[in-house]
């Protein structure tokens, strides 16, 4: 999510975005120190969720590393069936995927239906030079994506799609900065009945903005819709700059709109949010983006997430960020095949596509761990193996548990294997892994890089 600024109406604007924009350039964030944000190895923004087969899938904006300005190339998708490890799936759609695009991989949201996932994005049309909403296809909630129908679905120069299907089976799809259209997607999802309709922002339905009259109201952008026992929500991020969220409610999909407060007051160090709301397991998520990784800020976002519970009357109660995050939803399994890209918190590593399918760890240096929560080991595990890839001199995995300097349950040495995709298994013992821990693979070596790692597994 980001604000867009005409040209036309620059001189009005510039003075609040260029202080935000100082604000991210020159105030130093808060680093987090416990498990949010959720993705510490990349910059993410605009968090998507949409819960599919017992899990969540995460879709989400990449800004790249020391961004003075929304510089996106790309979306990312991340998964969790614990809602504190998250396994990178890497980036199953880019600007390159829409022939027609120029740049500009911003804020969108994917829905499933029939088999099929459809993936609604903003992008810059380079035919017209002006924002447009592109779909994208896939059989998988991870991709790869595909253009489905090679030109925008929709264009008129806005951005930030969210998608919602009634219970009736009738999709629509909302978009808007500065204002708020929809239109009722057909049975297909890749194209629309009539014509994009505009959603009258009144005070009443969106709350009351002052010092900017041409903005009356607080709606500023990046809608997210959604139903609940049978009442529509709207959530958005509201006058800029710094957004805070918001949200109305309605009796219908398309209105009337009545404002209902605010849910998270503008904090943390990036002058913009994006909320997405789910429910997961019997709770409730509201998913964000903040600044509060190292280098992070307006430019430069993180995504993070919340628990919390609706009022009984149906409202959503204030928000606010923390450092902690969700708890966890369940255990990790450690005795079935663990991807090493499943992480709660990771220090020092990256991540990229590996030869064998799905992603690896890589860039591994000394000193570097990945924490993983919540293992249940139960009575003891005897043995680790892990799949590595080295083509320097390897190193060693230090199995530890309740920290990253915790107790060594174990170490597995690591030779060079030819090649940074050149795979082999290597497996040691392990003596005092029991109960449910805190798992850390911390890694240790020489100078450079050490290795890659695809994946872990204990043996009970």
């Amino acid at each position: 999510m980001r604000t867009t600024v005409p040209l036309s109406s620059l001189p009005r604007r510039a003075g609040a975005l260029l202080t935000a924009v100082f604000c991210a350039l020159v105030l130093a964030p808060a680093v987090a120190k416990a498990d949010n944000p959720i993705v510490q190895h990349i910059y993410t923004a605009d968090p998507a969720p949409l819960v599919h087969n017992g899990r969540v899938y995460l879709y989400t904006g990449h800004d790249e590393d020391g961004s003075t300005w929304f510089t996106m190339k790309e979306w990312r998708v991340w998964s969790s069936d614990d809602m504190v490890n998250w396994t990178d799936h890497g980036s199953p759609l880019n600007i390159g995927t829409f022939a027609w695009a120029s740049k500009d991989a911003w804020a969108g949201q994917a829905i499933q239906r029939n088999g099929k996932f459809y993936w609604y994005v903003p992008v810059v049309n380079r035919a017209t030079g002006r924002m447009a909403i592109g779909v994208a296809v896939a059989d998988s909630p991870t991709g790869p994506f595909r253009d489905a129908i090679g030109r925008p679905l929709v264009e008129n120069g806005e951005i930030d799609p969210t998608v919602f299907i009634d219970d009736n089976g009738q999709a629509y799809l909302y978009w808007g900065n500065p204002n708020l259209w929809y239109v009722r997607l057909n049975a297909d999802m890749t194209s629309f009945s009539g014509s994009p309709t505009q959603i009258p922002l009144t005070t009443a339905g969106f709350g009351s903005r002052s010092g900017d009259a041409s903005r009356p109201t607080l709606y500023e952008e990046g809608p997210w819709v959604y139903k609940r026992n049978g009442l529509y929500y709207n959530v958005f991020a509201a006058k800029c700059c710094s957004e805070f969220i918001a949200y109305s409610t309605a009796p219908s999909p398309t209105g009337p709109w009545t404002y209902r407060g605010t849910i998270m007051p503008t904090q943390g160090s990036s002058f913009t949010n994006h909320a997405g709301i789910v429910d997961f397991k019997g709770s409730s998520y509201f998913f964000y983006h903040n600044g509060a990784l190292p280098g992070g800020g307006g430019f430069t976002r993180s995504v993070a997430v919340e628990k919390f519970t609706y009022n009984a009357d149906g409202t959503i109660p204030t928000i606010n960020m923390t450092t902690g995050g969700a708890p966890q939803a369940g255990t990790l399994n450690p005795y079935v095949r663990q991807e090493a890209e499943t992480i709660a918190w990771g220090s020092g590593i990256e991540t990229e596509p590996s030869s064998e399918g799905g992603m690896n760890v890589g860039w591994i240096e000394n000193g570097d761990y990945v924490k993983v929560k919540g293992v249940a080991f139960g009575t003891g595990a005897r043995t680790f193996s892990a799949r590595v890839a080295s083509a320097g001199s390897g190193g060693t995995v230090e199995v530890r548990v309740d920290g990253p300097n915790g107790p060594v349950v174990g170490r597995c040495g690591v030779s060079g294997t030819g090649g940074w995709q050149n795979w082999t298994t290597v497996s040691c013992a392990v003596s005092g892994a029991t109960g449910t821990r805190d798992l850390y693979l911390r890694f240790a070596g020489g100078s450079g890089y050490l290795f890659n790692v695809n994946w872990w597994q204990f043996t009970a």
